[in-house]
């Protein structure tokens, strides 16, 4: 019996990369669960053509299954360019920890015509994410945000075991499940716990054993108590009497290891001695007002700082260094001469500023007296511009001179000494002032030996047999201190600090600062003791509390915790971090992995502020959005695995998680061994309200020994000799009312928090209301939740100063858990009895009681809590809540994201045009008026009626979860949302045009209908997963009924080719045909949609090819072919169809892009030649120009196949076109003169060119009539472009080509057509002469002295090496414009062009034309470049009145796509390698970029039409349909210049794309050969056929 494969979960976090190599993830900071069994997927998610995939690579230092953590053992992962796809590199997860990523790439360079410089390696800046540790305790699973910490002061605690065990037992049975323990080890001579004597010897007095009690408290902790080991380790100091400083004096800041530290010892010992000496100067030694501290302050300067004489550290000695220039240029011996020629004239600054800049040294340290320094040597060369060269009868004159120099030097550096001597006395007086006089200070007392004038900066070793043998500097070490406001990232002992000068260190004398250097061979020493002491804390304690973290430097911190997670993988780090800078927290937290961030709620000082620490702290809002999604069904597997072992993807569910925005993490104390507890800073009563607060926040939270217990005062932790007494350490805790402090309901709290923190309750609600908070928090799935009132306490709050109004839950019920108040005794009689005692600490008389007469009202859709008329401050009330119509929400959640893509199965690509899109103008078409887009209060109108507009609005809604957005509040206020989408569907598909709809509005009323019960504060998140899970089969159904060119292409193509879903679509006002309704092409959204405005001849047959061809939309594309066939007249087709009832024939261009259109298709299309047999009713009689109504008996009586239309089309322009429009006038055209009506177009046979069009009308794409009565350009072409446009001339070259191929093969009936005199000329000869003649006609050569070789009027030139974008135009200036017309020519007719002119043609292009996403209109050099367009400007500026600028300048899309083919297809012609192919590649998907953004970000999820310079929005642009000729450049980018494998449609690609000229004859060119092993004939065939 064969073995069954049974499917596996993957759990994957989805981390993408921008181009830039970035991650592009809400907020920048990743922060990922703990480690997992089997090991989650870290899915970094690269798109291929990123420009880091350029000989890129990403690195990773995530390691491997059995191997330790080396931070700079980096795994590469190579990314290799796919041109298909994005990379997707999955790396396992099986530590907790810090972990870094960057990546290296070589630049593409910037195009040039000619070879250009090879750029140099690069890469990113690195990056981190942070994989949470996995805490257990007796095989509980304990995330970081469940803890409930506990804190005491070790020394506090007694003797071990005895007194420990019992206050552990106590701490257990109140369910905390983690003790901070401040630092265990043996103290330093202040008795402080962080002032460590020996780091590797722990306490004897709470110790006896040392190590061996330790290693069994933490074991009877974690077996017998619940509780988990937490310590504080100290890194950047130690106590000022550490023995093994003796020894190792360089683990210090010592004068010999920071010789810059002299100058603030010095000033250190001055001021030492001046407090010692007040008396002899007659100043007071105690201080009793500001009077007699500003006595002291001024007699500072005088005693003081004038006998330190500490300017010498700042100035050059001028008579050392005036003697030593002088003796230099006597001697001959200068240097820098070349830069000061003609110093003889320079002023004193020059000369100074010459100095200063090339002579002076020692300018940013404090080495010693006089350690400024001027060079001789350039001092002397300056000496002898100035005095000729030495000689000593010029000697006194030469020192004169530079005395006076070095004077002049000096007065800035005096200027620095003055502005550190102000800041050294205003310190000073600050710190003395707070120490002897300020109400909140320790008011010290009399100046003496006990307490000196100044906290000394510095401890000095004392002398002895091991201090003797070190240089006597060495033992002067300074303190640690903090710096209010500093800087995190710089060392404020360093060289570049004048902190200690200044007297800025809030100084601990007890601590010597250590000075650990940038790597561990700067001091052996201290890095080898600090990594065995933090391997000796990793052994025994499940975290680390780092002490000022912020002062720790990050490298060193890096270091050892490395060292840390060596011993201990699953280290939880907390961090005390003040760097006063949110920015600069997360870099402490990313680079660390630091688990939580230490938050004080006593830092608040009102209830408002309470509020706002908590809401800060309670995780995500209730009713947040879900952001992940699952992937049953991977099509590949990732380019790479960290462990290089691919697994059968098709036995896997992944599910994927987005990685959500998020803030650094908390541990919220309510108090901490710092604060002031309550009865201090607040309310006494406080301490219970303050205490539910925290325990509901979703975070980790903590509290200290003696809040539970309520003591009167913070305990100082350095003086303090008493030890800890609490009733909860003697008896048995139970929840629920007593006396002795809030223990009990503290039990209560902790088991909610620790439950709530276990299973995921992280969304919250905070309401403050008053001297009120309540807090919400629930399960995003069950629902399930608690809520809590408190009644917060502060000063003057009394017995409270009115009630809660009532509380209001919707659709939820609740359960009252309790409701208690605390009392405290606080009176001074109280408060005295409880300090003196002399033994023990202990907590204020104080008793908690139960409150009764909280009321529930429940209704059958809310509940209503009603507080109380007695609820005091310093109440709380606990509730448990569930929702009952979200019971099963696990279930709803399931069931509303299930179902989808069977509702949506049989949906067509018109369904879809109407599930998914729809404009204002196209809604109210089909609703015949009566409906348009969906209008949100506070947001405006949707884009779209469909599951577009929807998602555009909710998208970033979803991924920044705001909640606050107008859309939710308006799906909070009611259900017409829903009601609306369900209706336009319903009310549809009862129509013929769209029964499928059904099956989805089904789908979506049943979702709908699951979710109305819900609460409304719900309703958003779910309304936005039935939405985008409608949207996403939607938009999957899509791609699968387009091709596998799409279907297995990038994001970008994808993302293009559902445009053409937006814009084919049936409309009552508009069809290709009088007599029914077809689906038709809308030309740009929204105004472009509707009756005449729907069908524009020139943009469907441009966008043709990227529409329908290039996604396998076949259908679509033959019947917008066969329309515009059926309307032929004049040879030409219409510009506007109006259902070919009132077709317009004013544009020259139209016929030509329609002709191509069909030579496209004929190559693309399987059996496309057949379409030229293909019958067509013509609308007018062929050849004849007679114009008669569409219901006349004359129209649709003839037929034509679509071959003889082509033959008409190409007969009619070579016997020339004259006639003026039918209807011609106003009714027509408004704003046209009369002349512009009349058409001419004839063939120079000379040339073979073909020329139309006057100065009066604009027949071609750039087609803006002027229409300014004001500015007097009404009825003035914007641009004419009459003559031989550029792109008109390349679009005949390709189709002569085309039809003499076609006729040779036997597939074409015509081999030529007949000029207006009767000669027969062949499609071989026209096309011959149009090759022979065209860059004579249109190139402009790069050197003036070529211009004899071209039809050039070198006076008008403006710029060279370029095409003209008109030959013989009516104003000649126009004809030499750089517009981006040319690639068009290049593109479909190659072979007109001199490779190497082509090139620099288009690098002019790229550098003056190309822009972010579009192509200025006009060289930005050209007078009449105007490249802002606003169409509702009425001004007097006959340039831009009434946009008359529309193509002057402004960024038009859809030349891109033509332009980057070009480009593209002449880079290739020059590469010789597979590398250089792919460079070519990246040189097109690099200019994409500013599109795909565009695409990604617009609520259209489409394209503009047209940006303002530099791609400016412009608000007059509509999303177009032009720009879907990218399309076709894009998807062909698939494969690169390897093919990648996949095998696509061969198409052929004769006379499109040979490199080489001249061709012989132009049709029968040969498919460009490309060398061996760098590009496979599907690749040939496709991007050089299909791009082509």
């Amino acid at each position: 019996m064969g073995s069954t494969n049974t499917p596996t979960s993957q759990e994957v976090y989805y981390l993408p990369l921008n181009d830039a190599g970035h991650p592009d993830v809400p907020g920048g900071y990743i922060y990922l669960p703990p480690p997992t069994n089997p090991p989650y997927l870290v899915r970094f998610a690269i798109e291929g053509t990123s420009s880091i995939c350029r000989e890129g690579s990403l690195w990773v230092n995530v390691p491997r299954a059995g191997e330790k953590f080396n931070r700079h053992a980096f795994h590469e992962f190579k990314l290799r360019p796919d041109f298909n796809q994005a990379i997707y590199i999955d790396v396992p997860i099986h530590f907790a920890g810090a972990f870094a990523f960057y990546t290296t790439y070589t630049p593409l360079p910037h195009f040039k015509s000619a070879e250009a410089a090879y750029p140099k390696p690069s890469r990113t800046e690195t990056f981190y994410f942070d994989v949470s540790p996995k805490l257990t305790v007796n095989g509980t699973i304990l995330p970081i945000d469940s803890l409930s910490i506990f804190s005491v002061i070790s020394k506090l605690m007694g003797q071990y075991p005895k007194d420990w065990e019992r206050h552990l037992r106590g701490i257990g049975q109140r369910e905390y499940n983690m003790v901070h323990f401040t630092p265990l080890m043996q103290r330093g001579s202040s008795n402080s716990p962080y002032s460590m004597y020996d780091q590797l010897a722990f306490d004897p007095a709470c110790f006896p054993n040392g190590e061996k009690d330790v290693a069994a408290m933490i074991k009877s902790m974690e077996k017998d108590h619940g509780l988990l080991g937490l310590t504080d380790v100290v890194w950047n100091h130690t106590a000022n009497n550490s023995k093994w400083l003796e020894a190792h004096p360089e683990a210090g800041y010592n004068i010999e290891t920071s010789p810059w530290l002299e100058v603030a010892l010095e000033l250190d010992n001055a001021l030492l001695q001046y407090g010692t000496d007040l008396a002899k100067y007659g100043l007071p030694t105690e201080l009793k007002s500001a009077d007699d501290l500003q006595r002291v302050m001024d007699g500072m300067k005088p005693y003081c700082l004038d006998l330190v004489n500490i300017w010498e550290y700042y100035v050059v000695k001028v008579s050392r260094d005036a003697k030593a220039a002088v003796d230099a240029w006597l001697s001959g011996i200068t240097s820098l001469d070349g830069k000061v020629d003609g110093a003889k004239d320079w002023d004193l600054k020059q000369k100074v500023d010459f100095l200063r800049g090339n002579a002076l040294t020692g300018v940013n340290e404090f080495a010693g007296r006089f350690h400024r320094t001027i060079d001789p040597n350039v001092a002397a060369a300056l000496l002898t511009s100035v005095y000729g060269h030495g000689d000593t009868a010029h000697q006194q004159n030469a020192l004169d001179g530079i005395t006076q120099w070095l004077n002049a030097l000096n007065v800035p550096n005096y200027q620095d000494y003055d502005s550190d001597v102000a800041v050294i006395k205003q310190q000073v007086q600050d710190r003395v002032r707070y120490l002897r006089l300020d109400d909140n200070g320790p008011k010290l007392g009399p100046i003496n030996k006990q307490n000196a004038f100044i906290e000394s900066y510095f401890t000095r070793l004392p002398l002895n047999e091991t201090t003797k043998q070190h240089n006597p500097k060495a033992l002067f070490l300074v303190n640690n201190g903090w710096v209010w406001a500093a800087d995190a990232m710089r060392d404020n002992a360093g060289s570049s600090s004048r902190a200690y000068l200044r007297r800025q260190v809030i100084v601990w004398g007890d601590c010597v600062k250590l000075r650990y250097g940038k790597k561990p061979e700067d001091n052996p020493y201290l890095w080898d003791f600090m990594a065995k002491y933090t391997r000796l804390m990793a052994k025994y304690f499940a975290g680390f509390r780092i002490d000022n973290c912020h002062s720790t430097p990050l490298h060193v911190a890096e270091y050892l915790l490395d060292q840390a997670r060596d011993v201990r993988p699953d280290l939880a780090v907390f961090a005390e971090l003040f760097t006063g800078d949110e920015k600069m927290d997360y870099v402490f937290v990313k680079r660390l992995g630091l688990s939580a961030l230490i938050r004080e709620a006593m830092q608040a000082w009102s209830t408002q502020e309470v509020s706002r620490l908590v809401h800060m702290h309670s995780g995500r809002p209730i009713g947040s959005f879900e952001i992940d999604k699952i992937s049953t069904a991977r099509t590949s597997k990732p380019s790479d695995t960290a462990t290089g072992v691919n697994r059968s993807v098709a036995d896997i569910t992944e599910n994927v998680h987005n990685i959500r925005q998020s803030p650094v993490h908390a541990l919220f104390m309510d108090c901490t061994h710092d604060n002031e507890v309550p009865a201090q800073k607040r309310d006494a009563r406080d301490t219970l309200p303050n205490a539910v607060l925290v325990n509901m926040c979703a975070c980790a939270t903590g509290s200290v020994m003696g809040y539970d217990e309520v003591y009167p005062k913070l305990i100082d932790l350095v003086s303090e000799p008493r030890l800890y007494q609490s009733s909860f350490s003697d008896h048995e805790v139970k929840v629920g009312a007593g006396r002795g402090g809030i223990g009990r309901i503290k039990k209560l709290l902790n088991q909610i928090h620790t439950f709530m923190g276990r299973h995921g309750f992280d969304e919250t609600f905070i309401h403050h209301e008053g001297e009120y908070i309540t807090v919400h928090r629930m399960h995003p799935k069950t629902r399930r939740g608690y809520f809590t009132v408190a009644h917060t306490a502060f000063p003057g709050y009394g017995e409270g100063h009115g009630t809660l109004s009532p509380v209001r839950l919707d659709g939820t019920k609740a359960k009252l858990v309790g409701s208690w108040k605390l009392e405290v005794n606080t009176s001074e009689s109280a408060k005295q009895t409880v300090l003196d005692d002399k033994e023990f600490l202990r907590g204020l008389p104080s008793s908690v009681s139960d409150l009764s007469g909280v009321h529930i009202e429940t209704g059958d859709d809310m509940t209503v809590i009603k507080m109380p008329s007695y609820f005091p401050p310093g109440s709380i009330a606990i509730f448990e809540t569930w929702i009952p119509s979200a019971e099963h929400s696990e279930g709803l959640d399931r069931y509303v994201t299930t179902g989808a893509t069977q509702a949506f199965a049989d949906s067509s690509l018109v369904d879809l045009n109407f599930i998914l899109y729809r404009s204002e103008p196209e809604e109210r078409d089909a609703s015949n008026g009566n409906d348009g887009v969906y209008s949100i209060p506070g947001h405006g109108a949707l884009v779209y009626a469909g599951l577009q507009g929807w998602w555009s609005c909710l998208r970033d809604v979803v991924r920044y979860n705001d909640l606050g957005h107008p859309i939710c509040n308006h799906l909070r206020e009611g259900t017409w949302a829903m009601d609306y989408i369900i209706g336009r569907l319903d009310r549809s598909s009862k129509g013929k045009e769209f029964t499928s709809l059904r099956e989805p509005a089904s789908w979506l009323r049943s979702r709908f209908d699951a979710i109305r019960k819900v609460p409304s504060f719900l309703r958003p998140r779910y309304f936005a997963l039935i939405v985008q899970t409608a949207y996403d089969a939607a938009w999957v159904r899509g791609l699968d009924l387009m091709n596998d060119d799409v279907q297995n292409s990038q994001s970008f193509v994808q993302n293009l080719a559902m445009v053409s879903i937006q814009v084919t679509g049936y409309m009552h006002s508009a069809s290709l045909n009088p007599f029914g309704t077809v689906p038709s092409m809308a030309a740009g959204l929204p105004h472009f949609t509707s009756s005449w405005a729907r069908c524009w001849g020139r943009d469907i047959f441009i966008s043709l090819r990227g529409l329908y061809l290039a996604t396998g939309r076949y259908a679509d594309a033959r019947n917008h072919i066969l329309a515009f066939a059926s309307v032929l007249k004049h040879g030409m087709i219409p510009n506007l169809l109006s259902d070919g009832k009132l077709p317009r024939y004013n544009s020259r261009d139209s016929i030509w892009f329609f002709l191509q259109a069909i030579q496209d298709y004929t190559k693309m299309v399987p059996d496309g030649l057949d379409l030229l047999k293909s019958k067509v009713d013509r609308r007018f009689l062929p050849y004849d120009d007679t114009y008669f109504e569409f219901d006349d008996p004359r129209a649709y009586s003839q037929q034509s196949t679509v071959e003889e239309v082509i033959q008409e089309a190409l007969q009619r322009h070579a016997s020339g076109l004259s006639f003026r429009e039918a209807n011609a006038g106003p009714n027509i055209d408004s704003q046209m003169k009369d002349q512009g009506f009349n058409i001419e177009v004839h063939v120079d046979w000379q040339t073979g060119v073909v020329f139309g069009g006057n100065q009066h009308n604009c027949g071609t794409w750039m087609d803006k009539m002027g229409e300014s009565d004001r500015a007097g350009s009404k009825g003035v072409p914007g641009t004419p472009r009459d003559g031989a446009p550029v792109e008109i001339t390349g679009l005949l070259a390709s189709t002569l080509a085309w039809v003499s191929e076609l006729c040779d093969e036997g597939h074409y009936g015509f081999d030529g057509v007949k000029t207006r005199s009767g000669q027969h000329v062949t499609f071989k000869d026209w096309a011959s002469k149009l090759q022979e003649n065209f860059e004579r006609c249109y190139y402009v050569p790069l050197d003036a002295s070529d211009d004899g070789s071209c039809d050039v009027n070198s006076s008008i030139v403006n710029r060279r090496g370029i095409y003209k974008d008109l030959y013989r135009s009516g104003k000649e200036y126009e004809d030499y414009q750089l517009r981006p017309n040319f690639p068009i020519a290049m593109t479909v007719a190659p072979w007109l062009f001199t490779p190497e002119r082509a090139l620099t043609a288009l690098e002019k292009a790229d550098q003056f034309l190309l822009g972010p996403m579009g192509m200025a209109t006009l060289d930005p050099s050209d007078l009449n470049y105007r490249p802002y367009y606003i169409n509702s400007e009425d001004s007097t500026d006959f340039a831009t009145s009434k946009g008359r600028n529309y193509h002057q300048g402004p960024e038009w899309l859809w030349p891109t796509g033509f332009f980057l083919r070009a480009l593209l297809k002449f880079n290739l012609m020059r590469k010789n390698s597979k590398t250089e192919s792919t460079e070519a590649f990246q040189q097109i998907t690099r200019r994409l970029e500013g599109c795909k953004i565009a695409i990604r970000e617009s609520p259209w999820a489409g394209l503009a039409e047209l940006t303002q310079k530099n791609g400016e929005f412009c608000g007059d642009s509509v999303s177009a349909l032009l720009v879907q000729y990218l399309i076709h450049l894009a998807a062909k980018l698939v494969g690169g210049p390897d093919g990648s494998g996949r095998a696509t449609s061969k198409i052929n690609s004769k006379h499109h794309d040979t490199p080489n000229k001249p061709l012989e004859p132009p049709f029968k060119e040969q498919p460009v050969q490309i060398q061996e092993g760098t590009a496979a004939a599907a690749y040939q065939q496709e991007c050089l056929g299909l791009i082509g």
